[in-house]
């Protein structure tokens, strides 16, 4: 039976689309299409991390036990008690702070010809020696417009 109305014809049970009805369906697939190709959720894994190798093992304590505060008292009184390093006598260190100990100090241009050193490399050891050396810098400018470095005590 043939009938014109209906969307799909079925001529000798064979069923056969308009083609307005089979661009739908294809678009639909289309679509559907898209959302298969996306990858399945990650699985929780199963493997607890390990430990790398040469890595230190941790101390274990006893079930129940409570950490000693001991040990964290004698790590802040180790970072208190710094030694005071003394430059090897023939570094440059040693030339610069020698240079800026005198009672007039030393210039910037000064500092940069004993050592062969550019001017952010004395710059950047005058303030980092104040802490490692224990020594209190001060900078100032002379009339001239240098920058003079004194050790002062």
């Amino acid at each position: 039976m043939v009938r014109e109305d209906a969307q799909a014809i079925e001529y000798k049970g064979i069923t056969t689309m308009k083609n307005h009805e089979a661009t739908e369906t294809i678009q639909a697939a289309a679509v559907a299409e898209q959302g298969a190709h996306v990858a399945p959720a990650k699985a929780a894994s199963k493997k607890a991390a390990t430990q790398k190798k040469g890595a230190p093992k941790g101390r274990k304590t006893a079930k129940g036990a409570k950490p000693k505060a001991e040990g964290k008292a004698k790590k802040a009184a180790k970072k208190t008690e710094r030694k005071v390093a003394a430059p090897r006598a023939e570094s440059k260190g040693a030339k610069i702070l020698d240079m800026i100990a005198r009672a007039k100090g030393a210039t910037l241009a000064e500092i940069m010809k004993a050592t062969d050193w550019q001017a952010h490399s004395v710059r950047g050891f005058i303030s980092t020696a104040g802490k490692k050396h224990s020594v209190k810098i001060e900078s100032s400018k002379s009339e001239a417009g240098d920058r003079v470095y004194k050790i002062v005590k």
